[in-house]
């Protein structure tokens, strides 16, 4: 080849000659990193006796092939080879090493002192401990018929302990702290790192495969902390900026409030259940939590490209100031501590930090050859720092995400510059598909799902993260000096945060966003290897216009899914649908179709989530009635899920408004939605539709509830027009039954039964006898710890003839027909 060829095939306009050119990927640090990476992960947890075994077996071969590598005979390149490949092998041994002793020496750590046995006995202690993390809201959730309190939870070192026996020991063991929201929350919310505190509390053991902490303590009391030493001036000044930045977002529209914090520094205090489910749903939670592409876009503001950092050409805020490459690069270090110090020295934030240098590396040097093994040395470094990383799944997703587009990112962004796509826009559009190939089998193993939007909406997301992020960063360090200038920033921010909390919510309503998956590893592998087959296909389906059109129309269909598209390749819901049970857990959703995408709604379930999909499955977009049999968080909790994106007439619930906490809960949630409350009336009749029903339960006068809010559950006998005549139960006790067959001697036989209470063992015999129901619906959960259904139960309603189908194992019930063609259609479990 003679030496012009050589220069044209160097694809540099410079020739082969140019300083700086590509060569290939620098793979050397790369085994040692995984090594140490997987001998954290096996190591932690793992007894000692096992792993002082595993790191004096790795010690001897280690020392075994850095002999052997230099006995090696052999003067030439293939001595040499053999030589350097001995070192390799002692290298990534010494690794593996290395991760398993710091993984067993943090475990030691963490279970050194008294702190493991007192909270293997609950044991009651007075502790003095220092917070290492800020306060983070829990999320409410249910457990069976009530609702967890909301409260808060951070991380902290027990600095000293004492017992109920009044032994006094000092230790440095990590726990978790859990806070109830009482009179003290407020200050319990501003507390900083660093922070020293005295607090009473119960000790219990952690959660089971949780190796970050030595027990959970649980606070006494609903009142503030007792502070026994201030913050260190370092967090003070980083809770100032972290606060001017929270104070300077007060007056944006509610979305770009909560999300603006997060996006710049991690404070997603603000988030709310909703918007967080739509950032999951969509794949964008990664901009709920500082990750490198927040100090990757200050950097690049500061220096520009990175491949123009060692021209004339260069470009960014530093040579327009006059600033040298050198101190651009000892800047760029300075704000890299900066961004550390203000988003807290936490593990994501330092895999932050870690991803921000090796982005500087890369401005510094304009070499992509040098960022992998960057990115190994930093994952070296960090599961050496802190082996409970190497099982984070946070940490394995920003690794893949990182690695994703510095390697897979850039083929297939050149190979669409080939076919003709934009630059800009190919490069856009390869970081979002390579880092969803590599991260959506890892979210499968723990999340049991796929998102089906995640790629369009990481896509429009991008379009506002760099805009939101730089004048977020602007606007937190104004505040400090001038909070109007700060305010101002705010405003301007909330504009690219709002897009980016539009694109998530409409993203996650589409009724296609997520696809159930199968979870575990056995799910992960298996949708790793789907995604490689569909990445060939790609490729070989490239010169086949007609084949991708059709595969996005069928995409578009899976994620659209219109109701004919959904009925024909699903089956569900069966046609001519005149009841549906959804299968939404431990809890009741039922639906009453009530004609042209009309549904009467009974029970709200209890995830939000589940009872969306179930009315999205069953193509309802109009709600004439909601009805809240009883105010239980199983019934309730739910209820935003069911407001979602359609219009409810109404909301009729029980007379007895407790417990008190859920019923003003439907309260605040209607009254946000404009939706108007009404109650429930004995003996009044409606109708909607082909519907009408009449309200048997609960009856007026002295004694209402005296079982509880479950005798005071609305009970409904529904007649269709040609359909069904149906009994819905709510949650009666025996008590209620009674009364209710006393209140109504006439009750007639019914087609349907949703059986009360979950198919509790507490039914009353002679309202099953009277009733005599041919079909008998059971909504619970599967694997529920109350015993839902009962054996007893079940087998009285099919000794009475009733054919019983339940949601644990048959999924969402259909109730199709009348007469001698009624029918119910199992959907399957999902």
């Amino acid at each position: 080849m003679t030496r012009a060829a050589v220069h044209a095939a160097s694809g540099n306009p410079l020739g082969a000659a140019a300083p700086r050119q590509e060569g290939p990927a620098d793979l050397r640090l790369v085994p040692p990193a995984l090594a140490a990476w997987a001998a954290a992960a096996l190591a932690t947890g793992t007894p000692g006796g096992w792993i002082a075994g595993v790191v004096l077996a790795g010690l001897a071969l280690a020392g075994a092939a850095l002999v052997r590598a230099a006995l090696l005979p052999g003067p030439g390149a293939r001595g040499v080879r053999r030589r350097v490949n001995g070192v390799a092998v002692a290298a990534v041994l010494l690794c593996a090493v290395a991760g398993a002793g710091s993984a067993w020496l943090h475990g030691a750590d963490r279970h050194r002192g008294p702190v493991p046995g007192l909270a293997d006995r609950y044991a009651r202690v007075t502790v003095d401990l220092t917070v290492t993390s800020d306060p983070r809201p829990t999320r409410p959730r249910v457990h069976g018929d009530r609702l967890s309190a909301a409260g808060l939870v951070l991380d902290a070192d027990i600095t000293r302990v004492t017992s109920a026996d009044g032994a006094v020991t000092a230790v440095r063991t990590p726990v978790l702290v859990f806070a109830g929201a009482g009179k003290g929350a407020e200050v319990w919310q501003r507390l900083l790192p660093s922070t020293g505190l005295r607090l009473t509390g119960r000790l219990a053991p952690p959660t089971e495969g949780d190796e970050r902490y030595a027990g959970l303590l649980r606070v006494e009391g609903s009142g503030p902390p007792r502070t026994v030493r201030p913050p260190t001036g370092l967090q003070r000044t980083a809770g100032h900026l972290r606060a001017g930045l929270r104070e300077a977002t007060e007056g944006l529209p509610p979305d770009a409030r909560a999300l603006l914090p997060g996006l710049v520094v991690g404070d997603t205090s603000r988030i709310p259940p909703g918007l967080h489910d739509a950032f999951t749903a969509t794949d964008l939670s990664h901009l709920l939590a500082v990750s490198g592409s927040n100090l990757t876009i200050v950097l690049a503001l500061l220096i520009g490209p990175p491949g123009l950092a060692l021209r004339a050409e260069r470009r960014g805020l530093a040579p327009r100031l006059g600033i040298s490459l050198r101190s651009t690069a000892l800047l760029g270090g300075v704000l890299t501590l900066a961004f550390v110090v203000v988003c807290r020295p936490e593990p994501s934030v330092l895999r932050a930090a870690a991803c921000g240098l090796i982005t500087l590396l890369a401005i510094g040097t304009g070499r992509r050859r040098s960022l992998i093994p960057a990115l190994a040395a930093a994952v070296l470094l960090l599961v050496l720092w802190d082996p409970a990383l190497a099982r984070s799944f946070g940490f394995v997703l920003s690794v893949l995400a990182t690695g994703a587009l510095l390697t897979v990112g850039p083929r297939w962004s050149a190979a669409m510059r080939r076919r003709g796509v934009p630059p800009r826009l190919a490069e856009v559009l390869a970081a979002a598909a390579s880092a969803q190939a590599v991260c959506a089998p890892v979210v499968a193993v723990f999340a049991a799902r796929v998102s089906l939007v995640a790629i369009p909406c990481n896509l429009f997301a991008e379009l506002a993260v760099a805009p939101a992020t730089v004048l977020g960063f602007a606007a937190l360090a104004a505040a400090p000096a001038a909070m109007p200038v700060a305010e101002l920033l705010a405003r301007c921010a909330g504009w690219p945060a709002g897009w980016i909390a539009s694109v998530a919510r409409t993203g996650a309503a589409l009724p296609g966003a997520e696809a159930q998956w199968p979870g575990g590893w056995r799910g992960g592998a298996l949708l790793a290897v789907v995604t490689v087959l569909v990445v060939c296909a790609v490729r070989r389906i490239r010169g086949h216009p007609w084949i991708a059109a059709t595969c996005v129309v069928l995409l578009l269909l899976a994620v659209l899914r219109p109701a004919p598209f959904t009925r024909m390749v699903t089956g569900w819901p069966p046609p001519g649908w005149a009841l549906a049970m959804c299968d939404v857990g431990q809890g009741d959703t039922m639906v009453l179709a009530a004609g042209d995408g009309a549904g009467v709604v009974v029970d709200a379930g209890p995830d939000p989530r589940l009872a969306d999909r179930c009315l999205r499955d069953l193509g309802i977009t109009r709600v004439p009635l909601l009805v809240v049999s009883h105010f239980h968080a199983d019934h309730v909790t739910g209820l935003p899920g069911v407001l979602r994106g359609r219009r409810v007439g109404a909301i009729q619930t029980t007379t007895l408004q407790e417990p008190w906490e859920q019923s003003e809960f439907v309260r605040r949630t209607a009254r946000a939605a404009r939706v108007p409350l009404v109650r429930a009336i004995p003996g009044e009749r409606r109708r909607v539709g082909p519907l009408d029903w009449r309200v048997m339960w609960p009856r007026a006068g002295p004694g209402l509830g005296a079982g509880g809010p479950n005798d005071a559950s609305v009970t409904l006998l529904v007649r269709t027009a040609g359909g069904p005549t149906l009994l819905l139960l709510g949650d009666l006790e025996p008590p209620a039954q009674q009364g209710l067959s006393r209140e109504h001697p006439a009750l007639p036989p019914v087609d349907v039964l949703k059986v009360a209470h979950h198919g509790s063992a507490f039914q009353d015999p002679g309202l099953l006898r009277q009733v005599r129901p041919r079909l008998a619906l059971i909504s619970c959960g599967r694997d529920n710890p109350y015993g839902h259904p009962s054996p007893r139960t079940v087998g009285a309603l099919r000794a009475g003839g009733a054919v019983v189908l339940r949601t644990d194992t048959d999924g969402a019930v259909a109730v199709t027909g009348a007469g001698t063609g009624l029918r119910a259609v199992p959907r399957g479990p999902v």
